[in-house]
């Protein structure tokens, strides 16, 4: 089970990923990003991935959203701290690079850690959450697009069929 702690020093934000980061975290981190940019101290984003043991697609969707979410609103690129070959072989895999700063160790500690409390949502919430992740990934490069047209179809030809139950 992963888990993320949140610390905030000198208009930095740093998300600490811990373990397995999976859909289960994607509440919080949605929760996170719609926070950039309502603190006008908020200067950077940083992420921290460097006790993560693994990765999976939908939380990389998520943190390409964080890096949407900050250039939009920060006018810079996060920063990716991650020490582990295979999480750096993903990123890169992902094309995070061009939405990144990928360093493999932190250029200073921060201050206290707080773990970033998890959120439970339906499973129509939570699928939509799934997909719009995927989709961001999907606007990453044409690669990804390859690689999950098929569950983006998936998923939303399963949205469409619960919301066609649900309204009779």
């Amino acid at each position: 089970m992963g888990k993320i702690l949140l610390a905030h020093q000198d208009g930095v934000k740093v998300l600490k990923f811990v373990g397995d980061v999976r859909l289960t975290l994607g509440p919080a981190i949605s929760a996170f990003v719609k926070q950039i940019g309502s603190n006008p101290e908020l200067r950077a984003v940083v992420i921290d991935l460097t006790e993560a043991e693994s990765i999976d697609s939908t939380a990389l969707g998520l943190l390409a959203k964080i890096s949407l979410r900050s250039q939009e609103s920060l006018g810079a690129l996060p920063t990716i701290v991650s020490s582990n070959d295979d999480i750096t072989r993903i990123l890169f895999s992902m094309g995070f690079e061009n939405v990144f700063v990928i360093v493999n160790e932190a250029s200073k500690e921060v201050g206290p850690l707080g773990e970033l409390p998890t959120q439970m949502l339906s499973e129509d919430a939570m699928r939509e959450q799934v997909l719009e992740a995927h989709r961001v990934l999907m606007s990453l490069n044409e690669k990804n697009q390859d690689m999950f047209r098929d569950l983006v179809e998936a998923l939303e030809n399963e949205s469409v069929e619960c919301r066609a139950r649900a309204a009779r």
